[in-house]
């Protein structure tokens, strides 16, 4: 099960017994580089012992980075904003959650990357070679972290904060770059797939999921780890380049690969508008995705065998197997993730329309607005208490699912992701309901900690990354600090991209609460 990055340590209050610290290793003159690597640990384990030199805050927080000699990819640029950030905030101990978790997926996560100097990659038995410029260029593969292989959200996500900082920062660019290739070559392979296995040209062995599915379209298993489809991968996909493109203005990436990855997007898309019954003959049509796992968890499989429950025709809405938690769906329009993919949908078509590709354009133009505009005529609902909100999941026959989950993208999310501003009515009225037990099922509270969780993680637990997601949508102060304080706790754990990435909006939004009184905004140029 993948998430927005790998994991920071467990720091439990009890990790501060008296010499349980290792010290960061200081690699020292004649030590070659690659036999140091070699000897590097798992971060896994590494990242489990807490090590010096500790926060100089209250709760003092170990320095949970690899030795630098140890970090999968490393830049000055992301240096920098540790060093501007950390010197300038004033909780010591938030400063320090910041160190770790900012260049996380630089430290740990870049499994393989080239630059793209050799143009051709050596050929691989079985590889489809049809196609000009196949595994070409800069490639990245980035792993969601406890395991080794890419989820096209996880990785989109774990990028993210570093987008702004490509444009001056080649290395971080031509990373970035090659994430967008690998991506696309993930995508028109295997679309409905959610999470992949090494590119073949990386020389890193598979990994094996450890479950039994049963799946179509097929897949191959040394190519694909898991293969849930959820509507939000292939936003993620595009949301990638978009930020890419916004952040540097490189259209380097709008080749003849990426070009069919965004027609293959287009094509799934279509295909999972259409209803379960066809709409002039009434006769069941069998969805192109069908979805089996042999399971005793409901939430891993699909009911039905494998096909989901039944979808009416007519809403413009695109159905979603499973939901960014990797837990199925039980309505199959999953609102957050249409409402993302309508966004991205738009901002990709205004690129390709400078671009030059007008028709291109036109039909991801045409599909972002028959998306919105089924939000807002199957999406909203009238709750007897809240009055209209938007619903969780839909089926377009008038049944709607009322919640919220805290992995993204979420109803939480909805004006972070751009779908919306966060003053309009409906939404005020959906945080309200999402943000309390008697309108959300997973609002959770507890003695120290109150947030969303989902049906993954049961019904006792809460994601600290809800409290983040709270924080980036509200304009309160008070409600802002106290999000930042309660993940702030040193027993929980959390996404390391969705805390950079709250830290920096805060520091530019609201820089009093970080650094103080009087404080300038602290934006990446």
């Amino acid at each position: 099960m993948g998430y927005t990055a790998v994991l920071l340590a467990a720091l439990t209050a009890s990790s501060h017994a008296k010499g349980i610290f290792g010290e960061q290793d200081v690699l020292g003159q004649g030590i070659d580089p690659d036999r140091y690597k070699a000897a590097c640990p798992d971060y896994r384990h590494y990242s489990m012992m807490p090590h010096r030199p500790l926060s100089k805050g209250p709760l003092a927080l170990p320095y949970q980075r690899p030795s630098p000699n140890c970090r999968t990819f490393t830049s000055s640029s992301v240096d920098k904003v540790i060093d501007d950030l950390t010197s300038k905030m004033e909780d010591k101990d938030l400063a320090r959650i910041f160190e770790n978790a900012f260049p996380n997926t630089l430290d740990t996560t870049v499994r393989w990357h080239v630059d793209g100097r050799e143009r051709k990659p050596r050929r691989h038995k079985g590889d489809k070679f049809g196609d000009e410029g196949y595994w070409e260029g800069a490639q990245s593969f980035i792993v969601t972290g406890d395991i080794n292989a890419e989820w096209l959200r996880d990785s989109t996500n774990q990028l993210a904060q570093y987008q702004a900082l490509a444009k001056n920062d080649k290395g971080l660019e031509n990373l970035i770059l090659g994430a967008i290739n690998t991506q696309a070559e993930f995508v028109i392979e295997s679309p409905y797939c959610n999470a992949f296995q090494p590119p073949p040209p990386s020389g890193v062995s598979p990994v094996s999921n450890g479950q039994d599915d049963s799946v179509h379209p097929a897949y191959e298993p040394t190519r694909v780890f898991e293969c849930k489809y959820e509507i939000d991968s292939l936003t993620h996909f595009l949301a990638l380049g978009n930020q890419f493109y916004n952040s540097t203005g490189s259209k380097d990436f709008l080749h003849h690969r990426w070009y069919l990855a965004v027609e293959t997007v287009l094509e799934v898309l279509e295909n999972q508008a259409k209803p379960t019954f066809d709409e002039k003959t009434g006769r069941f049509d069998r969805n192109e995705y069908l979805f089996r796992r042999r399971t005793n968890v409901g939430t891993e499989t699909l009911s039905l065998n494998g096909i989901g429950h039944p979808l009416n025709g007519g809403t413009g809405l695109v159905r979603s197997a499973f939901r960014p938690s990797d837990d199925a769906t039980i309505l199959g329009f999953f609102i957050p993730g249409n409402a993302m993919m309508s966004v991205e949908l738009k901002r990709t078509a205004k690129m390709l329309k400078s671009a030059g590709k007008t028709e291109l354009a036109k039909k991801l133009q045409d599909r972002s607005e028959s998306i919105s505009k089924g939000i807002w005529e199957h999406g909203v609902v009238t709750h007897r208490k809240y009055g209209e909100v938007f619903a969780f999941e839909v089926d377009g026959y008038g049944s709607s699912i009322i919640m919220d989950d805290a992995n993204l993208p979420s109803l939480l999310a909805l004006p972070a992701m751009g779908f919306l501003d966060r003053s309009d009515k409906v939404y005020q009225n959906t945080r309200k309901m999402i943000l309390e037990q008697a309108g959300n099922p997973y609002y959770l509270e507890g003695r120290s900690f109150a947030g969303i969780g989902g049906p993954h993680i049961g019904l006792q637990h809460a994601w600290p990354m809800s409290r983040l997601v709270q924080a980036m949508t509200s304009d309160d102060d008070d409600e802002i600090t106290s999000s930042l304080e309660a993940v702030k706790r040193s027993w929980f754990a959390w996404a390391n991209s969705v805390f950079a990435q709250t830290i920096l909006d805060v520091a530019a939004r609201k820089p009093h609460l970080l650094f103080g009184k009087g404080a300038e905004p602290y934006k990446i140029e």
